[in-house]
């Protein structure tokens, strides 16, 4: 037990006391025999209060009380034959175990497993499954990432779901929260100074660049590698790495980098690290002999932002540079729309160019598209879908242009069938003081721009969390039905067809008309006409039509496509005979 701060450290095994033996480096010792399922935790100095470990590898019984042991060796895997897979060029399914079905565990989920490889989707990411206090949460209040959420199921859950998605061919990618800590059950700060003096928007920052954050990092990669080898994750989803401040020569993400690579090799499967960023900061996915921090993949929220507005109309707060056609256009070429350029919702320049030349740039699968996330759905006032304000055929425009891109791809779990269902933010901290300032603070955000604090949904009401979850019923027919069938066509044309698997944005030809708001991608002999407009228009491109959402009319070099629809047309190769 690494605790530098107290002067007295015993350990509680099943109620018996044993002293522990300082060493000069902050480790405490203590050798004890204990049974495989013993519950135990830390008495520190004079406090008869007993504390989990930092490092717990089971909390049955909340945040709160005691550790359990739990030895990885003992997990029944079936997947030694697992290959693994790259994440690049993937399509990957975000979902929240809690509303993903009814029940809400990690069974549940295998249930439903068999549709996702249906669907044709290759990894499943989950949303954070570290301990937090209460029952339900979206789980980014972690406070013991070493463990995983009981209510879900457990260490044991997660080994039978990730074993379920290996064996049918799907990759699992685990969301990592190394940013801050959850307000309710952190006592790392009691044992050692895990704490920085820096703030984030979601209170004190980690300490991993000032005195003493030398085992503050090995605690946080010690963590990340841990998903990966003792519970066969295929890779990370590392949440909000911008708020990770660390001044040091080697960043904590090119040394988690590095050591990632390292397991990679000793498991012999790929390992994925995907950053959260809003920095529009190259150096994460450029490769370290090459100056960047060798990530494997980030999140392009301005691809989601010229997308999303310019579809929906929608220009309020950080949509505000966004929603004409050409800011699309730019955005689709570039990956990022801002690349050293003004923003104006930060009020100064944003972002570094990407270079997306074959020859000398990053490929465009290492950035990911997405139509929706947690985080676009979930911090709206009311955690609506786009489905619950736009046309199915807008939506499905909006999955044309992510899922026909060169860039990989995201879905956010149920918008493949347009739910109906809200994903609103709902938390469950059992301190009736935690409670209310989390159900004020909400309401109060929301006021500030202009929503009356009633509508504002309580995240503490159980109600909130209940309407959360998807009604699996809805895919079963109607515009439901439509949509779903037209995503797995998306799917497996980007799977099946070579033009799709091209990632180079340098290849990618786009054209538009502002005022007919229409847009074409041209990726080789392929071309994705989007209408985004209320009116039928005619682009400048013809041939043999592959995929639709409404019936184009295909004229001899033009195409009429109609309102709110796309057309995916086979043409003619440059010198080739047109068909």
């Amino acid at each position: 037990m690494w605790a530098p701060k107290p002067e007295l450290v015993r350990l509680d095994v099943d109620g018996a006391v044993h002293d522990m033996i300082r060493s000069d480096d902050g480790w405490w010792h203590a050798d004890v025999d204990a049974p495989p399922d013993a519950r135990y935790g830390f008495l520190l100095d004079d406090d008869d209060t007993v504390l989990p470990d930092p490092r717990s590898p089971r909390q049955p019984d909340g945040v709160h009380e005691r550790s359990q042991l739990w030895d990885p060796s003992s997990a029944a895997w079936t997947d030694g034959d697992w290959a693994g897979r790259s994440v690049e060029g993937a399509v990957i399914y975000e979902l929240h175990v809690g509303t993903f079905t009814p029940e809400g565990t990690f069974d549940s989920a295998i249930e439903k497993l068999d549709y996702l490889v249906d669907l044709g989707v290759d990894f499943v990411e989950l949303m954070p499954v570290n301990s937090f206090a209460g029952t339900h949460g979206w789980g980014y209040d972690g406070v013991l990432w070493y463990s995983v959420h009981e209510p879900y199921g457990g260490p044991d859950g997660l080994v039978r779901l990730v074993d379920a998605c290996h064996a049918r061919g799907l990759g699992v990618l685990i969301d990592a929260v190394f940013n801050h800590l959850g307000p309710s059950g952190n006592y790392l700060p009691k044992f050692a100074p895990y704490l920085s003096s820096a703030s984030n928007p979601w209170g004190e920052g980690i300490n991993i660049a000032d005195a003493d954050s030398d085992e503050v990092r090995r605690y946080i990669i010690g963590c990340a590698l841990r998903w990966m080898r003792d519970f066969h994750a295929d890779g990370l989803r590392l949440d909000a790495v911008h708020a990770l401040v660390d001044l040091t020569a080697v960043h904590l993400l090119e040394e988690m980098a590095t050591e990632t690579d390292w397991l990679s090799r000793q498991l012999g499967r790929p390992l994925a690290l995907v950053a959260e960023s809003d920095l529009n900061d190259p150096r994460l996915i450029t490769p370290r002999d090459r100056g960047g921090y060798g990530l494997t993949a980030q999140w392009a929220d301005d691809i989601h932002h010229a997308i999303h507005t310019a579809v929906s109309g929608e220009r309020q707060g950080y949509y505000g540079d966004f929603g004409s056609i050409s800011t699309l256009a730019q955005t689709l070429r570039h990956g990022f729309f801002h690349a050293g350029t003004y923003s104006s919702f930060r009020r100064r320049r944003h972002g570094r160019p990407l270079d997306t030349a074959e020859e000398t740039g990053i490929p465009a699968t290492r950035l990911l598209a997405y139509t929706c996330t947690h985080d676009q759905v979930g911090n709206r006032a009311l955690g609506d879908r786009p489905s619950q304000n736009l046309t199915p055929g807008q939506l499905a425009v909006k999955a044309a242009l992510v899922l026909a891109s060169p860039y990989t791809a995201m879905l956010f779990m149920g918008e493949e069938w347009g739910a109906s269902t809200p994903f609103q933010f709902f938390s469950s901290h059992p301190e009736p003081e935690l409670a209310e300032a989390t159900r004020k603070g909400r309401k109060a955000e929301f006021a500030e721009h202009g929503w009356d604090a009633d509508e504002i949904p309580d995240p503490q009401d159980p109600e909130t969390f209940q309407r959360s979850k998807l009604k699996w019923g809805e895919l079963l027919g109607g515009a439901h039905a439509r949509l779903l069938a037209v995503y797995r066509e998306l799917i497996a044309l980007r799977h099946n067809d070579p033009d799709f698997a091209d990632p180079w944005l340098d290849h990618l030809v786009v054209d538009y008309d502002e005022d007919q708001r229409w847009i074409v991608l041209r990726r080789g002999a392929s071309a994705i006409a989007c209408n985004l407009g209320a009116e039928d228009v005619s682009v400048p491109v013809a041939g043999e039509l592959v995929l639709a959402w409404d019936a184009p009319e295909i004229g001899k070099d033009h195409t009429r496509v109609p309102a709110h629809s796309f057309a995916i047309l086979r043409v003619a190769r440059a010198g080739a005979k047109a068909p």
